[in-house]
């Protein structure tokens, strides 16, 4: 009887050791070497506990990995690490190490989109910043599910990505991604841009294509309503728009100068052939080129070249804008060496 007290006082003993041991190695033993140096982690989404303890073990952030598994399996909340890009402490203990990714801010990253960017520029600049791929951001920029969610009636969202300097979360999806800027345009578009965009007999995507046009036509603000000017005025008269920026967009590829032959293009982008508005917006318009095709100058314009100086003359009869034309290349060659 009496060996068989001390046996199960030993294993008594034996399990409060162990049990020490553990909570010692669970609170209080530092999990990081002694080098005292921060260690790196990238959790991915979609990435599993059991795949994030072995980065951690693979980067020296813990000694091993059963005592970060099990101290995770005791407390299974700790499991719920958001993807991002960590700078791990030294001296964490394993669950200090746990909580510590687990209630750390999510990895923000800044991101300026400006004004005139197609999509797949959009896409390449996410991707170059953000946990993504760019073809990823493509497929869900011409996502027929996420564009009726936000009530996009074309076939992409060019065009309703709204331009802007944001933060967004560096494990972000390209859902969320493309929702946010689509959701950005629809704060700016109120009630009363949509009322006076009925007004002047604008769809909300007729808008758009026509107000990405004047954002690809100029970079000045001051003179986009006289650029929207020109293009209302050939609506309104049946011309055709004859804008260089659509045929860009048909070629697709980056912007290069233009030949004849590239006018001939069949596409419906091409408005030197196809009376009217393109389909859709060529990229994606920010505010002053919105402004300025619901409040255009009052002009007869519908004509204008490039001054060759970063501006535009403007005319209103065939006789003025070939005057122009003429001066936009006496200023080309007083440029020339």
């Amino acid at each position: 009887m009496l060996s068989d007290k001390s046996s199960a006082q030993k294993t008594l003993f034996a399990g409060i050791a162990m049990l020490f041991l553990l909570l010692c190695g669970m609170f209080f033993i530092p999990g990081l070497n002694t080098s005292g140096i921060p260690s790196r982690l990238v959790v991915h989404k979609g990435t599993g506990f059991m795949s994030i303890a072995d980065s951690l073990y693979m980067s020296g952030a813990i000694r091993n990995r059963w005592q970060l598994v099990v101290t995770g399996r005791l407390i299974p909340g700790l499991h719920n690490i958001k993807p991002g890009r960590y700078s791990i402490p030294p001296g964490l203990s394993n669950f200090s190490l746990l909580r510590y990714l687990h209630t750390h801010h999510q990895d923000e990253v800044r991101i300026t989109i400006p004004e005139g960017l197609e999509q797949r520029e959009i896409a390449r600049r996410m991707a170059g910043k953000l946990d993504m791929d760019s073809s990823r951001f493509m497929h869900a920029a011409n996502n027929a599910a996420i564009l009726a969610k936000y009530r996009i009636p074309g076939k992409s969202a060019e065009g309703y990505l709204f331009p802007g300097t944001y933060d967004f979360a560096w494990g972000s999806t390209p859902d969320e991604v493309v929702g946010f800027l689509v959701g950005r345009f629809r704060r700016f578009y109120s009630d009363s841009l949509q009322r006076s965009a009925a007004a002047k007999g604008l769809s909300e995507t007729s808008l758009l294509t026509l107000a990405s046009i004047v954002e690809a036509e100029t970079p000045l603000d001051e003179e986009k309503p006289l650029v929207a000017s020109v293009y209302l005025n050939r609506l309104k008269k049946g011309m055709r728009l004859q804008a260089d920026p659509t045929v860009q967009y048909a070629l697709g590829g980056a912007p290069r100068h233009l030949f004849y032959k590239d006018l001939a293009i069949d596409s419906p982008y091409n408005t030197y052939r196809w009376s009217g508005l393109p389909p859709g917006p060529i990229c994606n318009p920010g505010t002053a080129s919105i402004l300025a095709v619901l409040n255009p100058e009052e002009t007869s314009f519908i004509y204008f070249v490039a001054t060759g100086k970063g501006g535009h003359y403007f005319a209103e009869t065939i006789s003025g804008h070939q005057a122009n034309i003429r001066k936009y290349k006496a200023a080309k060659n007083e440029a020339l060496p």
